[in-house]
């Protein structure tokens, strides 16, 4: 007996379209490892034709007051309200995601950040008009770059496609989105949204694989190519990109530290470390997964953590009291316990390590210790649901370590010294540096890195103004 395949659609100029040779790919439900709906393998010629779209209807949307299209976003969020339970069954479906945990942390977050860039839409700032030459008056339009293509992760698909829509549209540009090959349905239903909403064209969305995504970088019609994802991957599209001089957004990896000082309140800490180092099963660019821990406090602390992290749960995402779900693919369940699998010997689990149950792609909350700053677990990425710890002797070590990877998105530091949590906020090359708390994000504050993090920011008026570019006039009085 078999049961059908929900079926997605890329949705381009307005209508919803099967690929144009009409490949498809299996979308899988990471809580059983059994595929639940197909999507479209879009190819050149489905690209072509969002491209054009896109390309079409931007003189019009340019051409909209900042009124208008705050409106537009306004309505795109109230839809989103009222269609909350369908976005977060397709979310969590496709992701494992709990669900109750979703609706509380991601769906309020998302609906803000709309409405926030629908009045940054009418709030655009730049230099004042003045003579700044004898006889000539000077000013500065800002004006949007045009087509953007997307490209959304498969960590928080429908949050993700929120940080690259939301800005872009508030900007005046038009866009054309492709989510992740394993997370596609909640794109699809967010097209479905903004189509009832936003003229033909203005956004499109199209389902695909790494192939798909290259088509759309190398395309000549994007003016900006915008990417959340590895740091291969922002490489492949900067360089693609170069070729023709296209804008790049990038938002890539991250290897967060935690600064755990002596003076810091141990169950504060703990509490918030374990939070945003599991949440998400750790699939989060700014988890705190690194964790370093003055030598005074440090067996305090790792006891602490290590009974903290042996009681987070990992389940069912109906389940109400689980606080995340399965890893997003097999791949990497497997890369992730192969970091585990390759520790040193002088390295130590403290809990965890290890594949939980035989269906789906979950893994237990797990915590290392012993470790050294040159161990590959400290220096690469894990993306999963793995907490590591180290111990410094003093605060210059501790700057020294936390900045000693290739890494720059997000830090913390835990301690009551207020000039010492000063100091660090200055040493800590971090886009981010939270104080006494670690993950919390708000609309009005820019989020993005330095180094391998990438370059370009979301969230905030600084994300909106990646969006657009700059033009001097100059007239004659």
């Amino acid at each position: 007996m078999t049961t059908e395949l929900r079926r997605l659609r890329n949705h381009i100029d307005g209508e919803f379209r099967d690929a144009a040779d009409g490949r498809t790919t299996d979308v899988m439900d990471p809580t059983t490892g059994s595929a639940w709906a197909t999507a479209p393998l879009s190819g050149a010629e489905d690209v072509e034709a969002a491209m054009r779209a896109a390309a079409a209807a931007f003189p019009g949307w340019r051409d909209t007051t900042p009124a208008a299209r705050q409106l537009a976003l306004l309505r795109i969020a109230d839809a989103f309200e009222r269609r909350a339970d369908e976005l977060l069954e397709v979310e969590c479906r496709n992701t494992g995601k709990p669900l109750e945990l979703t609706r509380q942390e991601e769906l309020p977050m998302m609906l803000e950040q709309i409405r926030f860039f629908a009045g940054a839409a009418r709030l655009l700032e730049g230099k004042s008009a003045g003579e700044y030459m004898e006889g000539m008056t000077s000013f500065v339009r800002r004006e949007p770059v045009g087509v953007c293509a997307q490209v959304a992760p498969w960590n928080y698909p429908m949050m993700m496609a929120v940080w690259k829509f939301a800005p872009a549209l508030a900007a005046g540009n038009t866009v054309v989105l492709k989510p992740s090959d394993t997370t596609p349905a909640s794109a699809v239903l967010i097209a479905e949204i903004l189509g009832e909403i936003l003229p033909r064209g203005v956004f499109n969305m199209v389902c695909g694989d790494r192939d798909t995504g290259r088509l759309m970088v190398e395309h000549p019609v994007p003016a900006m190519v915008s990417i959340t994802g590895s740091v291969r991957a922002g490489t492949e599209v900067a360089a693609s990109a170069a070729r023709d001089l296209k804008r790049v957004h990038l938002e890539l990896g991250g290897k967060a530290p935690c600064v755990v000082f002596e003076d810091a309140d141990i169950e504060a800490a703990v509490e918030g470390i374990r939070d945003a180092g599991f949440f998400n099963a750790g699939q989060d660019c700014t988890a705190a997964t690194r964790v370093l821990v003055h030598e005074s406090i440090h067996d305090a602390f790792l006891e602490a953590l290590t009974k903290a992290a042996a009681d987070v749960r990992t389940g069912d995402p109906a389940d109400p009291d689980i606080f995340y779900g399965p890893l997003n693919n097999p791949s990497h369940l497997e890369r992730v316990a192969g970091f585990i699998d390759r520790l040193p010997a002088h390295a130590r689990v403290e809990t965890g390590g290890r594949r939980v149950g035989e269906r789906g792609w979950w893994y237990a909350p797990t915590v290392v210790s012993g470790l050294r700053q040159e161990d590959e677990i400290i220096q690469q990425e894990v993306f999963g649901p793995v907490i590591t710890v180290q111990r410094f002797p003093d605060e210059a070590r501790a700057v020294e370590w936390a900045n000693g990877v290739d890494y720059a998105l997000a830090s913390s530091v835990w301690t009551r010294d207020h000039a010492r949590a000063m100091r660090m906020s200055r040493a800590l090359e971090f886009g981010c540096v939270w104080i006494n708390t670690h993950i919390p994000l708000v609309g009005e504050m820019p989020h993005g890195g330095f180094g391998k993090s990438g370059y370009g920011k979301d969230l905030s008026a600084y994300g909106l103004e990646d969006y657009t570019r700059i033009k001097h006039v100059m007239t004659a009085l």
